[in-house]
C-alpha cells in the first residue's frame, strides 16, 4: 500500500504483473550496496551513482577508477563496443557500504544489467560482457513463478554472494522471457526479506 507501506500478501499494485504471476521468472539475488552506472559514450567512459546528485564513497570510487577507468579500459570498451552508447549498471557493495562486511572484507562492483543503444542486453550477454571485464555479476537464484521467488525468500534466505552464510537481502525478477508493460517499461519485480512484516500481514 502506498500510504502505509503495508505489504498485503496475495494483492497487486499491478495489474500486469498480477496475469505474468503464474509464468516463469528469472530470478537473481538482490545485493545490499549503492547503485552505480559506468557509461560509455563512445569515447569516453564516465561513473556515477542512480543519479547525477548522487555521493559516492572514496574508497568505492577509487575501485570503481581500477575497474573501468583508464586509458587501458577505455581501449577495452572502444574494443567492444566501438562508438556505440553502452551503460553498466551494477551495485557498490562491500566495507563501509550498507550491510557490504557481510559480503565481502573489501570493496567491489557486481553487475546486473548492460544498456546498449538503448536496448536492454539478454543474460548471456550480460553474462559475457561481465566475463570481457573480469567483474562478478548478480548470480541467478532460482526459476520460477513469483510465488516461488517469495517462498525462497521466506524460507531459504541463503545468499549466493555473502560470505559465511549470511542470509539473502532478497530477489530481483524479471519474466524469462522479458515482457514490457503498456507504458514500454520492463516487467522487474523486488522481493525484499523486510517487506513482508508477518505479524501485520494476517488480516
Amino acid at each position: 500500500m502506498k500510504k502505509t507501506k503495508k505489504l498485503i500478501l496475495g494483492k497487486f499494485r499491478n495489474p500486469t504483473i498480477e496475469y505474468l504471476k503464474d509464468n516463469i521468472w528469472t530470478f537473481t539475488e538482490k545485493v545490499d550496496g549503492t547503485n552505480i552506472r559506468v557509461y560509455w559514450d563512445g569515447h569516453n567512459v564516465s561513473i556515477g551513482g542512480r543519479t547525477d546528485k548522487a555521493q559516492l564513497p572514496s574508497h568505492l570510487v577509487a575501485r570503481l577508477y581500477e575497474l573501468f577507468g583508464g586509458e587501458t579500459n577505455a581501449q577495452m570498451f572502444e574494443q567492444k563496443f566501438g562508438e556505440m552508447e553502452v551503460y553498466l549498471f551494477g551495485e557498490g557493495y562491500g566495507v563501509k557500504i550498507q550491510n557490504g562486511s557481510l559480503y565481502r572484507d573489501d570493496v567491489g562492483f557486481i553487475l546486473f544489467d548492460v544498456l546498449i543503444a538503448d536496448n536492454f542486453q539478454p543474460r548471456e550477454s550480460v553474462e559475457n560482457i561481465a566475463k570481457y571485464f573480469g567483474i562478478d555479476v548478480v548470480p541467478i537464484v532460482l526459476e520460477g513463478t513469483l510465488q516461488d521467488g517469495i517462498d525462497y525468500v521466506l524460507n531459504n534466505r541463503k545468499s549466493l554472494v555473502a560470505k559465511n552464510g549470511a542470509e539473502i537481502e532478497g530477489l530481483v525478477g524479471r519474466t524469462k522471457i522479458e515482457t514490457l508493460d503498456r507504458t514500454g517499461h520492463r516487467n522487474i519485480v523486488k522481493i525484499k526479506y523486510r517487506d513482508f512484516n508477518l505479524e501485520n500481514n494476517n488480516d
